[in-house]
């Protein structure tokens, strides 16, 4: 990797592994709706200039289904639920459970036909992610809020539901008009809620600069950055970041809010990362051995 590529990578990892501490920090004074409509309407209009610089929406073409959906399921959906659930659980615990996603990938590529992960290693990765996933929510509820567990899972499924969207349906358009529109659909979409639930005084300065931050860095310079990534160090490498920063996000939490980071969510997350990487690993392809021609006679092999 080169030094820029890991440079890339480096920010990436810290910049998707903050969101967790922000939102929590931000929904203590800001509604869900009203935190999705605020970070997705200002970097939108951040995204905005480079999506007409790429032609405008004229590549998007007749995609516009397969867009809506994916900027529901990526964005629109996963971030609400997101924000809600940090209203009960710590950003540590959100983080980890958002280690789930390759493991769900897995489970929905297979089921839109990709039997490349029925193999035995595969599904040992499936069954050891699944008890790394019980370890880090814990096996006692009650410590935790089971409506907020509930949304983590929409989280989750949204996260990796998005991707195999992209993968199949819209190829071809460039990713920053991909995003860059659906932050503003999402951002329309929101705009009538978040104005019923706008804040009656001007939040804290921890809760604005949150807001900012996600909004400015986290998400339209996020973005920005994770298309020079893949340009640099191709899209299978890139992904690697989703393993980092579920442990940026549990550091965070605890250094900073002072949460609570138990020996099982720390053991849980290293069974997600065992079981991702077993569950998500191609399977050499088989070589089927070439004949030997015999030889005829004169012929000298």
């Amino acid at each position: 990797m080169s030094r820029r590529g890991l440079l890339l990578f480096a920010a990436m990892c810290v910049i998707w592994g903050i969101p967790y501490l922000l939102i929590r920090v931000a929904v203590s004074e800001l509604s869900p709706a009203t935190l999705v409509f605020v970070r997705t309407a200002v970097a939108a209009l951040i995204l905005l200039p480079f999506v007409l610089a790429r032609g405008g929406l004229r590549p998007i073409g007749n995609r516009w289904v397969p867009l809506i959906a994916f900027a529901g399921v990526e964005v629109a959906i996963p971030w609400f639920f997101l924000a809600s659930a940090e209203q009960h659980i710590t950003s540590a615990l959100a983080g980890l459970l958002i280690s789930a996603v390759p493991l769900v990938g897995v489970v929905i590529a297979t089921a839109l036909g990709n039997r490349e992960h029925l193999g035995a290693a595969s599904l040992s990765g499936l069954l050891l992610g699944l008890v790394g996933v019980a370890l880090i929510v814990g096996f006692d509820l009650r410590a935790s809020s089971a409506a907020a567990l509930g949304e983590m899972a929409l989280v989750v499924i949204g996260y990796a539901v998005g991707p195999a969207i992209l993968a199949r349906y819209l190829t071809g358009v460039p990713s920053v008009t991909v995003i860059g529109v659906s932050l503003a659909m999402c951002a329309l979409a929101y705009a009538p809620t978040a104005a019923l639930q706008w804040p009656h005084a001007i939040p804290k300065p921890s809760v604005l600069g949150s807001v900012a931050v996600l909004a400015v860095v986290c998400t339209a310079l996020a973005f920005l950055l994770f298309f020079e990534l893949i340009a640099e160090i191709g899209p299978v490498r890139a992904t690697v970041i989703t393993y980092v920063n579920p442990a940026i996000a549990a550091i965070l939490g605890v250094a900073v809010l002072r949460e609570n980071l138990t020996l099982g969510m720390g053991a849980g997350f290293a069974l997600v990362l065992a079981g991702s990487t077993l569950a998500t690993r191609r399977r050499a392809p088989v070589k089927t051995p070439q004949r030997v021609p015999e030889a005829r006679a004169g012929e000298v092999l």
